[in-house]
């Protein structure tokens, strides 16, 4: 006899220890589940983007420095005797343009190099979002530098992260001949 106060009741011929079983495996099978896509969304965190990090010592002050990198005609004629100039390479034709308020925007090398300062602290540190104009829209990297004194003179450490994969030496060897060789000569 089938009924509710039977200890073996049945229903479609599953016993009530069967469905409660069941039903905690079904609910255990759904939390792993959960703790395995959860598991899936960790293993989403790229554990090899390329950084960039570069330091130089340049013989100038804090504050020279840090002006060279942020204001437009100072940093025009960085530009001018840095590789890509003295190559002969056509850079277009945009004034530099350089923003003196976080959350600027910046027109540097002719057009070729576009974004906003996050953060500037004089004679300290800028941050910011960094674009080449070539990359796809809306990929922008992020750009820091840091000065700190050195001596007589500024120690420039850079740190940039977040550009387009396979992209890294192309960015440094960029760094090294259109910053820190043209910004060492201006600085002399």
């Amino acid at each position: 006899m089938i009924d509710g106060r039977n200890p073996n009741f049945h229903t479609g011929g599953i016993s009530r220890r069967q469905a409660i079983v069941g039903a905690g495996v079904a609910f255990s099978g759904t939390a792993v589940g959960s703790v395995g896509a959860w598991a899936g969304a960790v293993e989403e965190v790229s554990r090899t983007a390329e950084t960039i990090h570069q330091a130089r010592v340049f013989k100038a002050s804090r504050k020279r420095v840090f002006e060279a990198l942020t204001e437009p005609k100072q940093f025009d004629k960085v530009v001018r005797l840095g590789r890509a100039m003295q190559s002969g390479m056509s850079l277009g034709n945009m004034a530099t343009e350089i923003s003196s308020e976080a959350g600027g925007a910046f027109t540097l090398f002719g057009g070729h190099i576009v974004g906003r300062h996050i953060e500037l602290v004089p004679n300290e540190r800028i941050v910011q979002a960094w674009r080449v104009v070539d990359w796809s829209p809306g990929v922008y990297s992020i750009v820091k530098f840091e000065l700190t004194e050195q001596g007589s003179g500024t120690k420039l450490t850079l740190v940039h992260t977040g550009f387009p994969e396979g992209k890294g030496q192309h960015l440094a060897d960029g760094w090294e001949g259109n910053y820190w060789e043209a910004l060492e000569k201006y600085l002399a």
